[in-house]
């Protein structure tokens, strides 16, 4: 029976999640409620211990979060729909070019950035080039995932199982950086094919340029020096997210001296009320796996670095993903993992980052960038999206895990195989 309530309560946070709530108060409360209601299932030091763990990687992510809207203050998305108007003469280059700044805002700013600040910028250069928008568009949130797993700050996921691996930041993204890479080269290729239609099609000439907007330049000295201290926090044992509050105090100091802003709308963008729905979902899927369904998870995995064991722990990851959403299938599967190998934990991460790539309800981040299309009139075709999902999903997990596996071979020095 309590196994049946917290599972149902699991859903109902899902749903909540996924329903269009646009007051605020709700926004918070409902969570916060629901939340409270798990806390039943689970003794209080249960709960509180949940909270403590999560608690540094919501701080982590709030300041990525904060950083990532000062970036678009400081005029950075404006500057790559710029360049994108610019260096872009067809179709074809756009979705390259698209490819190139998506994977790099997903790793560096995370991709909550990619699908709400750059979606827009790149549905505008295609309008301008009077192309065809939906390749480029459907480009943003593949890589929105896709691009997720190079650097620990580029999803709450990674966040979860940085904290769980117990690497450095640097290590963590030199074992990422090969299946990262091989992913999204997959990627472009499968988009190559699937859109070659829409790619080469004739196209109306480019409508007058827009004045170019230059890069900032400080902002992106910011942005290369907070990097630098993510590497530098690991190296001493220091939390990420003095690097990353550096980057937010430079970058607000700057704007609330212009008047662009102030601090009020700065804490505002760091997104209290996600931050609160993610530390009670943490509780509600606590409560889950500690009242029957984590010794159910446990007893089906394998064991093992093996390559089937890798890829079973990918698909696995993968499927939970599209079944119940990234984060809570990581939230479940982690505790089940934990004590293995590191490469497994990977393993996992890899799933449950690519996976969302299937479907719409893979992950918060595609339904946010859904959500951003139809606020501009833009519908997304579900059936053409599923069929684009199911041509590059299981081609990026495939080359993503056989590169993990074979660095778990040759670099011993890293223990990832145990």
């Amino acid at each position: 029976m309590r196994e049946c309530c917290a599972l149902l309560l699991l859903l109902a946070m899902l749903a909540f999640a996924l329903w269009p709530v646009r007051n605020r108060v709700l926004a918070v409360a409902g969570p916060v409620a629901l939340g409270g209601a798990a806390a039943g299932l689970i003794p209080a030091h249960a709960t509180l211990d949940q909270a403590r763990e999560i608690l540094p990687v919501l701080l982590f992510l709030a300041t990525v979060l904060a950083l990532a809207w000062l970036c678009e203050v400081e005029g950075l998305f404006a500057a790559a729909g710029s360049l994108l108007a610019r260096k872009s003469s067809n179709g074809s280059t756009l979705l390259a070019m698209v490819f190139l700044l998506a994977s790099a805002t997903t790793a560096v700013l995370s991709l909550d950035a990619t699908v709400v600040l750059l979606t827009p910028v790149v549905f505008a250069a295609a309008t301008q080039l009077r192309t065809r928008a939906e390749p480029s568009l459907y480009a943003c949130a593949h890589l929105s995932n896709t691009a997720s797993l190079l650097l620990p700050v580029a999803n709450l996921t990674n966040l979860l199982a940085f904290a769980a691996l117990g690497l450095s930041f640097t290590t963590f993204t030199l074992v990422m950086a090969v299946p990262c890479v091989l992913a999204v080269l997959v990627e472009l290729l499968v988009f190559r094919w699937f859109f070659s239609s829409e790619l080469h099609e004739a196209h109306e000439p480019p409508g007058p340029p827009e004045p170019q907007k230059p890069a900032p330049l400080f902002t992106l000295v910011v942005l290369g020096a907070t990097l630098a201290g993510f590497a530098v926090a690991g190296l001493v044992g220091a939390s990420p997210a003095w690097a990353s509050l550096a980057g937010v105090v430079v970058l607000g100091a700057r704007a609330l001296r212009r008047g662009e802003t102030t601090v009020a709308v700065v804490l505002r963008s760091a997104q209290p009320q996600f931050l609160v729905f993610v530390l009670a979902l943490a509780v509600v899927v606590r409560a889950v796996v500690d009242n029957g369904l984590g010794a159910i998870v446990t007893r089906l995995l394998p064991t093992g670095s093996s390559l089937p064991a890798l890829l079973a722990f990918a698909f696995v990851g993968a499927a939970l993903s599209n079944l119940v959403n990234n984060l809570p299938a990581l939230l479940i599967l982690l505790p089940a993992v934990h004590s293995q190998p590191p490469a497994v934990v990977f393993a996992v991460l890899i799933g449950v980052n690519l996976g969302p790539n299937l479907t719409y309800v893979g992950s918060l981040a595609t339904l946010l960038w859904r959500g951003v299309l139809l606020d501009r009139g833009v519908r997304p075709q579900l059936g053409r999206y599923t069929r684009l999902g199911l041509a590059t999903t299981p081609a990026t997990l495939l080359v993503a895990v056989v590169a993990l596996w074979l660095e778990s071979r040759w670099f011993a020095g890293l223990r990832l195989a145990g």
